[in-house]
């Protein structure tokens, strides 16, 4: 369970914490349909989702192996990795 008392990540969950630890390029409109877009053309790069990726794992207590992370390369991807690995703990 995350420290919010939610047992899943969302899209907005994910969404927020982008805009948070990584930062929003001006460019990128978040608020839209963003869930196939890579992180790429998002304007994020490796090191930026990796700080998201620590927050993630700091936030719902979840461990997200590198491995899994490099191959999560849209945010739809990237609720689904974090989704399975919390269905486990």
């Amino acid at each position: 369970m995350s420290t919010n008392g939610t047992t899943a990540l969302s899209l907005d969950d994910l969404t927020r914490i982008l805009r948070e630890s990584a930062g929003e390029d001006e460019a990128v409109d978040l608020s839209g349909d963003i869930a196939d877009v890579s992180f790429t053309d998002l304007g994020y790069d490796s090191l930026a989702l990796l700080e998201v990726a620590s927050r993630i794992t700091r936030e719902y207590q979840v461990s997200l192996p590198d491995e899994e992370l490099d191959r999560a390369g849209t945010p739809r991807a990237f609720v689904e990795l974090v989704n399975t690995e919390l269905s486990q703990t």
